[in-house]
């Protein structure tokens, strides 16, 4: 009985053996991967004749998608091209010509536009998978490198005296720099371990944070992107360079009046969870009196200038209202940078910018104050100085009362952006 169970237990395992061989054999016989002949120049070519041709099929519908008009993106692509290699065109391994500048700036910016996944656009551009995500990380880098010193710059002189005018005109605020506040990204492939470090109790999923400044104009002056989603506005706003150009002397000197009284620098819009500094301007919690409850009205509506930035770049760029993706904050900064760099050109390009820019503009030559020296602890001090706030949020209220019993009312205000994109 022992000898019949040994034999047949020693066939099981030769049948086993067996199988496994055959099935070695088989998978050594397989094709790990399967090629697809995709015809780039057919799709180069339908893609011309659908929006770049003279007699373009689509050509009443290229703003709506691609978010500009045709002649800026043109500039993009022409740019861009001069500036990458990987942009431009060349040829491949077997020596014939790979994809067209337009192919693939256009499959960046339709990823942007409408948030979709790399190979939703392989059967139009036909682009694999791959070569998509490579192309939208090379774009958003070309992007920043190219338009970052120009359309992420910090104000000079005649812009802050630009924006001075402009806010004071529309808004009633005499020294107003912009609107301040903090835009949560939804991280959807956040690593697991990273998951405590991104999720905040508000918020049932991880998310990176955007702080901005917008003007009224919508143009995004300071981005600052990469804070994780457990920290409040306050966390996100020590750890941010908004203030160094205030500390270390490089910001230019506007000092403006207000009430009779003079102020060394402008100040921005803020909501209530922000701390009481000279430059932030915040409403009253609870106003007692005529005054205060004009101010709080007017400060409310000035300050949705911000807001109604953030919903105008999520509608725009469909990518930033769907979750992320990548798996690197790295990417997700160069995508979020890029975004907004393309949105203040299109600002400009839609003649609506306040400031002009000025090429060869002469900025005076300060030599910065180093930080931890007693000037620039005393420019910190001033910027952190409770009693200037107070001071500065008085006299906004009383000019705000002024101009509205003399009959001075500002220009109706539309808090609601049309997008017709």
């Amino acid at each position: 009985m022992i000898g019949e169970a040994a034999f047949k237990s020693m066939e099981v395992m030769l049948g086993l053996l067996e199988d496994e061989d055959e099935s070695e054999a088989e998978s050594s016989q397989r094709v790990s991967r399967k090629i697809i002949l995709r015809d780039r120049w057919a799709a180069n070519n339908l893609l011309m004749a659908h929006y770049f041709n003279d007699d373009a099929i689509y050509e009443s519908k290229f703003r709506r998608r691609f978010r500009m008009h045709k002649p800026l993106f043109m500039r993009i692509v022409t740019d861009l091209t001069n500036f990458s290699e990987y942009i431009s065109q060349r040829p491949d391994a077997r020596g014939a010509e790979g994809f067209s500048p337009i192919q693939k700036c256009a499959c960046a910016v339709r990823q942007l536009a409408y948030g979709s996944v790399g190979d939703s656009w392989d059967e139009y551009f036909q682009i694999s998978e791959r070569t998509t995500r490579e192309t939208l990380e090379e774009f958003c880098r070309c992007v920043i490198e190219v338009y970052g010193p120009r359309y992420l710059r910090k104000p000079t002189f005649s812009d802050v005296q630009a924006l001075y005018a402009h806010h004071a005109n529309v808004h009633g605020f005499p020294g107003m720099l912009g609107s301040l506040d903090c835009l949560h990204w939804c991280w959807t492939t956040c690593p697991s371990a990273w998951h405590g470090q991104f999720t905040r109790g508000d918020k049932t999923h991880p998310t990176v944070i955007l702080e901005a400044v917008a003007s009224q104009d919508l143009w995004i002056w300071h981005a600052f992107f990469g804070a994780p989603g457990s920290i409040n506005d306050i966390n996100v706003l020590n750890m941010s360079p908004l203030f160094d150009g205030f500390c270390n002397g490089s910001a230019p000197d506007c000092p403006f009046q207000v009430n009779g009284t003079t102020y060394k620098y402008g100040y921005y819009l803020v909501d209530g969870i922000y701390p009481e500094y000279a430059v932030l301007v915040k409403s009253f919690t609870c106003p007692g009196d005529a005054k205060r409850i004009k101010f709080k009205a007017a400060q409310e509506r000035a300050r949705k200038d911000v807001e109604r930035a953030f919903g105008v770049l999520k509608k725009r760029w469909q990518i930033l209202e769907n979750p992320a993706r990548p798996r690197s904050v790295d990417k997700l900064s160069r995508i979020m940078y890029a975004c907004i760099i393309l949105h203040n050109m299109i600002i400009e390009d839609q003649g609506k910018a306040i400031c002009q820019y000025v090429e060869n503009e002469e900025v005076p030559s300060i030599p910065p104050i180093e930080p931890g020296s007693p000037p620039y602890v005393a420019r910190r001090r001033e910027i952190r100085n409770n009693q200037k706030h107070h001071e500065l949020r008085a006299d906004l209220a009383e000019h705000i009362y002024r101009l509205q019993n003399l009959d001075l009312n500002m220009p109706p205000q539309d808090d609601s952006e049309e997008y017709s994109d």
